[in-house]
Order: structure tokens, then C-alpha cells, then sequence
């Protein structure tokens, strides 16, 4: 009999993922993936030139996100993503982009393509809020 993964129960996704280190590389390779296309340049000047601590601190997020460990809380305390990332103009078009980021350096791991499908839907969501906070906050500034 073949059961499929509970992806989205307990640890499944993190497991999925490849725990920390798994999460580490997608975060590598996302962060690798802004850097080189141009049409993320407007997104990567977000960042600080130096991305060593923006990509701990995704995969520390995902970690926990994906029913792993906690790390982000851990290392850096609690947030609230959307909230966090309204300081900056997030757009559905700069949405898009990080999400085409995100949807390359996914489909350059080695993960089950139901996976991969999971994970990318499931990033849609944090990435709406996002946009609908920071248009909130640049809306009544």
C-alpha cells in the first residue's frame, strides 16, 4: 500500500524538506537565484549586500514553519512576518518575483514533486499577507 506523506502534519514537511540542512540549501539557492536575475534587482536591494544573516534567518523560519524546530524564535525572538516585512513597499508584482525566486530554487532541490507543489502553494499564502500588510501601512503613512 502506498500512503502519501501528511505533508502540513507534525514534522512531515520538515522532514520532506530535508530537515535544517535541506532548508539551508533552498535557502541558498533562493537567495543565489535573486542575486543573479535582474528582475529581482528592485527586491534585492531590500537586503543588506551581505545575505549570510537573510538566509539563516529563512531557513530558521522555515525550519519551525514546516513543523520543525523553532529555530527562528530561538536565535532571533518572535515575529510576525507580514508585520515584519511592511516596512518596505511590497507589491503583488515584487510578490510574484520573490515567489518565481522561491519556485526556482524549489525545483532545484531534490524534493517528491507533490513536495515541491505543497511548499510553493503553502508560500503563497505568507506572501498574500505580506503584501496586504505592507499596502495597509504604506496606505495610511
Amino acid at each position: 500500500m502506498n500512503e502519501q506523506i501528511p505533508y502540513g502534519v507534525g514534522d512531515a514537511s520538515y522532514l520532506a524538506a530535508g530537515g535544517i540542512a535541506g532548508l539551508q540549501r533552498l535557502a541558498s539557492d533562493f537567495y543565489r537565484l535573486m542575486d543573479e536575475q535582474s528582475e529581482a534587482a528592485e527586491l534585492r536591494r531590500m537586503h543588506s549586500e551581505n545575505l549570510d544573516m537573510a538566509r539563516d534567518k529563512l531557513a530558521c523560519f522555515l525550519s519551525g514553519w514546516l513543523g520543525g524546530p523553532r529555530l527562528f524564535a530561538e536565535k532571533y525572538g518572535a515575529i510576525s512576518i507580514p508585520a515584519f516585512h511592511a516596512q518596505w513597499p511590497i507589491d503583488e508584482r515584487l510578490s510574484d518575483i520573490w515567489l518565481s525566486c522561491m519556485a526556482q530554487a524549489i525545483a532545484v532541490q531534490s524534493y517528491p514533486p507533490a513536495f515541491a507543489d505543497y511548499l510553493l502553494r503553502q508560500l503563497r499564502v505568507p506572501a498574500q499577507r505580506i503584501v496586504q500588510a505592507s499596502q495597509n501601512r504604506h496606505r495610511e503613512a
